[in-house]
C-alpha cells in the first residue's frame, strides 16, 4: 500500500494532485488518475482546495459520505477494470455502461459490490474473493 495507515499523508496526495491539476503543473500518472476522480466530483472540489480536508471526520452519524473514501473506490474500480481484474470486469463496466449511459454512474453502482467484498475480506480477515465479488458486479446488469 503506498500509504500504508497514513490518512494524511494520504489526503495530503488527492490535494496536492487537485492543485497540480488546477495550475496546470505536469501530473505523475497516479496524480493524473486522482485529478481526473476528483475532476468528476465537484461537490468536493471547495474541501480539497481547503487544509481543512485533512483531519475532518466523516462519518455516516452525521449524514457524510467520506470523499476519500468515495473517490479512493473510483480509483481502485479504475485500476480493477484497467487489468481486467477480477477477469471480466472490465466487461460488465462496459456493459452497465451503455446501460446507464454513463461509466462514471456504472462505477456508482459497481461500489456497493466492491465495499461488500471489502467488508466481507476485512470481517474474516481474508484477502477478497474475486468470484464473490464478481457474481455482485453481474447481477448489476
Amino acid at each position: 500500500m503506498i500509504f500504508g495507515q497514513d490518512r494524511n499523508r494520504l489526503r495530503r496526495y488527492y490535494l496536492q494532485a487537485w492543485r497540480k491539476r488546477q495550475a496546470g503543473e505536469s501530473l505523475e500518472p497516479l496524480e493524473n488518475l486522482i485529478a481526473g476522480v476528483i475532476a468528476q466530483h465537484p461537490e468536493y472540489h471547495a474541501l480539497l482546495e481547503s487544509e481543512d480536508a485533512l483531519d475532518k471526520d466523516f462519518t455516516p452519524e452525521q449524514g457524510q459520505t467520506n470523499p476519500f473514501l468515495h473517490m479512493g473506490m473510483h480509483i481502485s474500480l479504475a485500476e480493477q477494470i484497467g487489468t481486467d481484474r477480477p477477469p471480466g470486469i472490465r466487461e460488465v463496466h462496459q456493459q452497465l455502461s451503455r446501460a446507464l449511459g454513463d461509466p462514471h454512474q456504472a462505477e456508482h453502482r459497481m461500489m456497493e459490490c466492491l465495499g461488500l467484498a471489502l467488508w466481507e475480506a476485512q470481517r474474516q480477515n481474508r484477502a477478497p474473493d474475486e468470484q464473490s465479488y464478481l457474481e455482485c458486479l453481474k447481477k448489476l446488469l
